[in-house]
C-alpha cells in the first residue's frame, strides 16, 4: 500500500495528542486542534455530498480567516486539491484560473463574491459556489450550511497526490498552475522545522495573504506541523501588526520587504516592545547595513532570516543565518535541508563558485510540474533540475547571491508580476503597436510596473487611457503606474527588446 502523507494527518496527530492546544486565533475567535479536526471533517462531508471528490480542484478566493485554514483541511480530507486565488486579481484573471484548473467549486469570502460571479459568468461550466459568511445572492450557499453534522472518514494521500494548486505569474502572458504535492509540503515542513527549531510553544502571525506561500508556508503550515498556534490577520496593517506582537507575544512572522518598510516607518516604532519576536523571515531583498541595524533595534531578539524561494518549491530554499547577517551582506543564505542548489551556464553545466549563471534546484520539496502544461514543465526541468529563471552566484562557502532575473519578472510588494501579462493586455488595445513593461524601483513597493508603448500611426491614445484600459483587465498591483511613448523600442540585432535599457532610461519624455 502507498504510505499516507495527507497533510490532514498532521492535524489528526496533534488533535489526538493535544486536542485543546490552540491552532489559530483571529480577534476573539479561536480554534483548537481538536475543534479544527471536527469542523474540517464535517465540512468535508458537505463537500463530498456536493460533488467534491478525490482528485477534484476547489478554488478559494478569500481574505485571511480561520475558515481559510478549515477549507484547506476539508478539501484535503476528501482527497481533493485546494487552489488559493489571489484576491487582488481582476475578474478576467480569476476566470482564466478557474477555467484552466477545471475547478469544480469555488469558496469565496462574502466581500469577493462579486468578483467570483463576474469570473464565473464567462465560463462554459459554472462551478459550485459557497461563501464564507452569508450573502444575499441565490447562487451562493453559506459555508455554515454546507458543513455537515457528522464527520466522515479521511481519504489517504500518496506522496505524489496533489495537496494544492497555486497559479503564479509566468513568462507566457498567462499564469501557470504550480502543482504542490503532499510530499512536497511534508519535506518543506521538515526542512523548516530543522532550520528554525519551531516548537509547540511558538506563536506565529499570518499578516501577509494566505494565498501566498510566504504567509501560508513560511509560517502557518510549518507551525501547524510543530503543533504551534498562529494569529491570523485579515489583511496586512503595520500598526495592527505591532499592536498584535505586543499583545500576544508573537515569536515568528514572515514579512515581505514592503511590509518591513511599512513597520519601520511607523512613528515611535523604536519605543515599542517587540522583544518577543525571535524570528523574522524576509524575502531576498538586499538590505543596507543601516537598515539591518535598525531592524535589530526594533526587533532586539530577532534573527532576521533573509530568504530565497519560489512557489514551485513551497517557499524557503535558502536562509541567511544570524551570524552571517553582516559578513554575508547581500546573500540570501545557504540551502535548507534536502535542497540542492547549483549555478548553471546556458549549456546546463555547473559553473564554479564565484561565477554567475542560472540558479537551478533539486530536491523532494521541488514541485513535479505545471498543471496541464507539459511543455512548460519540460522547459522548467531541462537537464533534470528545476530552472528558477534567476541569475545567481554561489560563493566558496555555499552562500547564494541573487544577481538578476532571467525572466522578465517584476516583484512589487511581495507579488510577482510577469511583464508579459501586462504586455498582453496592452497589445489588446487597438492603438498599441508595440509594448514593453519593466519594473521601476519604488521606495514603498520595491518595484512598480512601467509601460513603454509605441502607438499605431494615426492614433492618439494617452497614457491615462491605457492605464484605465489595464485597470479593467488586471489586478490593481499589475497596472502600470506610468506609460511612456518612445518612437521605437530598443532592440538587439536579433530583434529582442532590450528591457535593461528601458529599466535605466530617463523617464522625462513622452510620459502619460
Amino acid at each position: 500500500m502507498t504510505p499516507d502523507v495527507n497533510f490532514c494527518a498532521v492535524l489528526e496527530h496533534h488533535a489526538h495528542r493535544s486536542p485543546d492546544a490552540l491552532l489559530a486565533s483571529m480577534g476573539a475567535e479561536t480554534i483548537t486542534y481538536g475543534e479544527m479536526l471536527d469542523r474540517s471533517a464535517r465540512l468535508a462531508a458537505g463537500l463530498r455530498n456536493r460533488g467534491v471528490e478525490d482528485g477534484s480542484v476547489v478554488g478559494l478566493l478569500a481574505y485571511n480567516s480561520i475558515e481559510f485554514l478549515e477549507v484547506m483541511f476539508a478539501v484535503n480530507h476528501v482527497g481533493a486539491a485546494l487552489m488559493p486565488i489571489n484576491w487582488r486579481l481582476a475578474a478576467p484573471e480569476v476566470a482564466y484560473i478557474l477555467g484552466h484548473s477545471e475547478a469544480v467549486a469555488v469558496v469565496a469570502d462574502a466581500g469577493l463574491v462579486g468578483v467570483a460571479d463576474a469570473a464565473i459568468a464567462v465560463l462554459d461550466s459554472a462551478p459550485e459556489r459557497w461563501s464564507i459568511g452569508t450573502v444575499e445572492n441565490g447562487n451562493w450557499t453559506a459555508l455554515d450550511d454546507v458543513r455537515g453534522t457528522q464527520a466522515i472518514g479521511r481519504e489517504a494521500a500518496g506522496a505524489d497526490d496533489l495537496h494544492r494548486l497555486m497559479y503564479t505569474s509566468g513568462t507566457t502572458g498567462r499564469p501557470k498552475g504550480v502543482m504542490i504535492t503532499h510530499a512536497n509540503l511534508a519535506w518543506k515542513n521538515l526542512a523548516h522545522l530543522v532550520e528554525f527549531a519551531f516548537t509547540s510553544t511558538d506563536i506565529g502571525l499570518a499578516c501577509g495573504p494566505l494565498y501566498h506561500v510566504g504567509a501560508l508556508d513560511l509560517t502557518t503550515t510549518t507551525l501547524v506541523a510543530a503543533g504551534a498556534s498562529t494569529v491570523v490577520h485579515r489583511t496586512f496593517d503595520a500598526t495592527a501588526v505591532v499592536d498584535e506582537i505586543e499583545r500576544s507575544g508573537v515569536t515568528v512572522v514572515w514579512l515581505a520587504p514592503a511590509m518591513v518598510n511599512a513597520i519601520l516607518d511607523l512613528d515611535g516604532i523604536e519605543e515599542r516592545d517587540l522583544s518577543s519576536i525571535r524570528l523574522v523571515i524576509g524575502g531576498g531583498e538586499k538590505m543596507p547595513i543601516p537598515l539591518i541595524e535598525r531592524l535589530r533595534r526594533v526587533f532586539p531578539n530577532a534573527w532576521f532570516a533573509d530568504a530565497y524561494g519560489l512557489t514551485e518549491t513551497v517557499s524557503g530554499d535558502t536562509f541567511l543565518d544570524r551570524d552571517s547577517t553582516i559578513t554575508k551582506l547581500g546573500s540570501c543564505g545557504r540551502a535548507c535541508l534536502y535542497l540542492e542548489i547549483q549555478i548553471w551556464d546556458e549549456a546546463c553545466s555547473s559553473v564554479p563558485a564565484g561565477v554567475a549563471g542560472e540558479v537551478v534546484l533539486r530536491g523532494p520539496k521541488v514541485f513535479p510540474g505545471y498543471w496541464r502544461d507539459p511543455e512548460a514543465t519540460d522547459r522548467a526541468f531541462a537537464g533534470g533540475w528545476f530552472h528558477t529563471g534567476d541569475v545567481g552566484v554561489l560563493d566558496e562557502d555555499g552562500y547564494l547571491f541573487i544577481v538578476d532575473r532571467l525572466k522578465d519578472m517584476i516583484v512589487s510588494g511581495g507579488e510577482n508580476i510577469a511583464s508579459s501579462e501586462v504586455e498582453r493586455v496592452l497589445y489588446e488595445h487597438p492603438a498599441v503597436l508595440e509594448a514593453a513593461v519593466v519594473g521601476r524601483p519604488d521606495d514603498r513597493w520595491g518595484e512598480v510596473p512601467v509601460a513603454y508603448v509605441v502607438r499605431r500611426s494615426g492614433t492618439g491614445v494617452s497614457g491615462d487611457e491605457l492605464i484605465e484600459w489595464c485597470r479593467g483587465r488586471l489586478a490593481k498591483f499589475k497596472v502600470p503606474v506610468a506609460v511612456h511613448f518612445p518612437d521605437a523600442l530598443p532592440r538587439n540585432p536579433s530583434g529582442k527588446v532590450l528591457k535593461r535599457e528601458l529599466r535605466t532610461a530617463k523617464e522625462t519624455k513622452g510620459t502619460s
